[in-house]
């Protein structure tokens, strides 16, 4: 194990029922790395994120998160709700829908955390929401509720919350995927921000695109397995497994009709 790696995932195990939804799972994510996890749809990739901050918990194996690490099988028990809170703060997750409180405005959502968890004054804690929605371009919608801000607005709101809590790590579960087609490149923006500036990221995701472009390594699953993974372009680009070829041909062909689509360069 390295020091370096501020995720490490063992051995990792799921059933729900009779049916087995993580089979054995092994991956790192270092210190300032963006791991993209895809494949389709059921393959266990939003379980496994589950999973990373104890949201889901794990039948077998282990999960590293920094300095916290959690044994899982026969006999072991979760932390009290003190100790999984303060872990949780630590590992942000953004959803595929925001469950952003409608009753507060924006400001007041991203100062909750900071103020309920964190246990931040509140002058300390409105100048670090006021600061995190600035980082997200959305300064200028504090007084808003919820109801009145477009997906893409709510997106980038549930990310300042997250945020606000100084995780060292973030976790993205599909954040793109309830949103409009017009709205989806104003949250990947922040989230590009984000790994720019070297926080620790694991995403799930559709957007390949993206995960070439952002993600170091990628990790594609199946089945409940870890089939392929490797740099991100490398993977994308020149799958070695059959079924990593087979999901990736289908976004190569429609990046191919996109081109032929575009208008000629005048």
């Amino acid at each position: 194990m390295s020091s370096q790696d501020m995720i490490e995932i063992t051995a990792l195990r799921k059933r729900f029922g009779d049916l087995t939804v993580l089979k054995d799972i092994n991956f790192k994510v270092p210190a300032g790395g963006v791991v993209a996890l895809i494949g389709p749809s059921g393959s266990g990739k939003s379980t496994l994120l589950r999973c990373i901050n104890l949201l889901i918990v794990p039948d077998g194996g282990a999960v590293r998160v920094g300095a916290d690490t959690f044994t899982f099988g026969t006999g072991t028990r979760l932390p009290g709700t003190r100790a999984l809170a303060r872990f949780r703060a630590n590992t942000g997750m953004v959803f595929q829908h925001f469950n952003l409180f409608p009753h507060m405005t924006v400001l007041q959502n991203v100062m909750e955390g900071p103020l309920t968890v964190r246990r931040k004054p509140k002058p300390e804690a409105e100048a670090l929401a006021r600061g995190l929605l600035a980082k997200v371009g959305l300064a200028d919608k504090a007084g808003e509720y919820p109801s009145r801000l477009s997906g893409g607005q709510k997106q980038r709101v549930a990310i300042a919350r997250a945020l606000a809590m100084e995780p060292a790590v973030m976790l993205f579960d599909e954040a793109t995927s309830a949103l409009d087609p017009e709205l989806v490149g104003e949250v990947l923006a922040v989230m590009r921000a984000l790994a720019k500036e070297g926080m620790t990221m694991v995403i799930v995701t559709h957007e390949i695109a993206f995960a070439r472009e952002v993600a170091d390594h990628l990790v594609f699953m199946r089945d409940g397995l870890v089939i392929e993974e490797g740099p991100a372009r490398e993977v994308i680009d020149n799958p070695r497994e059959p079924s990593t070829q087979a999901f990736l041909s289908h976004f190569h062909k429609r990046g191919a009709e996109t081109a032929a689509q575009a208008p000629a360069p005048r």
